[in-house]
């Protein structure tokens, strides 16, 4: 069995409450899921095809590209032992994050040197093949003290994957990572990423779920010092059927840190359904942090879901701020009144107001391609619904 050095197995061990299971790296110490559970309660168990059970995970069933920069970024194809493994402290908190870890065979660890700015991404491409077997993976993402860089993590094919995703941030990095699920209709992909921030570290994390059958991301980050900040992003459209669920753990474990929490989603179609699970713990440690988190979802046609469910667990009083807030519905009437009232049918209108839903988070992206990539996406998704062609002004 492996396992991270003991080290850094530390506070996500040990919180005491209902939506942080004890850790382990042991599968066996993780009861297969009921889905009377409160982490699992919104997830369809049976869409899962056994990776909460025991279904066997093998590899090879997604190919992997790389585009890097030519200086400051180095990637590498390690084996599942190697010490890198383990560096962000985090411990498996669930039976499939366990199992992946454990069937893991080698791990992707992606350097940024210490002190590089580097202005273009480096980008991992993951191409599913089949889903005929379920496949595991590991990925790290190390950026070194003062760095500045951007890490996009694209998943598109047909594949049945459970991973996990390390990110540390040394003292006073700025990193940006971008996790895009964009699968065919027949893919699942259960994912926990989880980043550890150095003193004075600032992480953009970006995840961006159009595609699947069943998409389940587990974001969480914690910090190693004083001054650090994490601005954790989202967006999601789904269509009929689709499951598409995302939970945050923000884990306050320093003092004078801060977090900023905001995810959109659109829905339609029969069945879709859209999960959103936001945690902020503060500690009694963590005096004068500030955070806020919040979800918005759009409502676009009947038959659709939207769970949304924020928490704060506060055990200090000394913070500079703590909120959030959780909104779902349809379109606003008066925007589409005042939309038709000037001429633009109701399609069109419907089409600029989901632009304008999405337009603030996309623009903060920072990344062109990528942003004109994801604009053309949620074109088609409206194309689907309110025949407006896409690519249409």
């Amino acid at each position: 069995m492996t396992t991270a050095p003991d080290a850094v197995q530390h506070a996500l061990e040990t919180v005491d409450s209902h939506l942080h299971p004890a850790g382990s790296f042991d599968p066996a110490d993780h009861p297969v899921p009921t889905g009377r559970e409160e982490v699992w309660r919104f997830t369809p168990l049976k869409r899962l095809r056994g990776l909460h059970d025991d279904a066997p995970l093998g590899s090879g069933t997604a190919r992997v590209t790389v585009d890097r920069p030519d200086a400051g970024v180095t990637v590498d194809e390690l084996a599942a032992g190697d010490p890198v493994r383990g560096s962000s402290g985090y411990v498996p908190a669930d039976r499939i994050s366990a199992r992946a870890w454990q069937a893991a065979e080698t791990v992707t660890v992606v350097t940024v040197d210490k002190e590089a700015v580097v202005d273009q991404p480096t980008v991992l491409r993951y191409q599913g093949i089949s889903t005929d077997v379920a496949s595991a993976g590991h990925t790290v993402i190390v950026a070194q003290p003062f760095s500045k860089a951007t890490v996009v993590l694209e998943f598109t094919g047909s594949a049945v994957v459970a991973d996990n995703v390390e990110i540390v941030l040394g003292d006073g990095a700025q990193l940006t990572v971008l996790s895009v699920h964009d699968w065919a209709d027949d893919a699942v992909h259960v994912s926990h990423q989880h980043a550890s921030i150095g003193r004075d570290a600032s992480l953009r994390h970006l995840a961006v779920s159009f595609g699947g059958d069943l998409v389940r991301v587990n974001v969480s980050c914690a910090y190693e010092g004083s001054g650090g900040e994490a601005d954790l992003l989202g967006l999601y459209f789904a269509d009929a059927g689709q499951h598409l669920e995302h939970r945050l753990f923000v884990d306050h474990n320093a003092p004078r840190t801060k977090s900023n929490v905001d995810y959109k989603g659109a829905l339609q179609g029969r069945d879709a359904h859209t999960v959103w699970i936001g945690d902020v713990l503060i500690r009694k440690v963590a005096e004068g942090i500030e955070t806020y988190e919040s979800n918005r979802n759009l409502v676009l046609t009947d038959g659709a879901r939207a769970d949304s469910v924020p928490n704060l667990e506060i055990e200090t009083g000394e913070i500079e701020g703590a909120g959030h807030a959780s909104t779902t519905g349809r379109f606003d009437d008066e925007q589409m009144f005042y939309l038709c009232s000037r001429g633009i049918g109701e399609d069109e209108a419907r089409r600029l107001v989901v632009h304008g839903f999405f337009a603030d988070i996309i623009r903060r992206i920072g990344i062109p391609d990528i942003q004109s990539r994801l604009l053309a996406s949620v074109e088609a998704e409206l194309a689907a619904t309110v025949g407006v062609p896409v690519g249409t002004a």
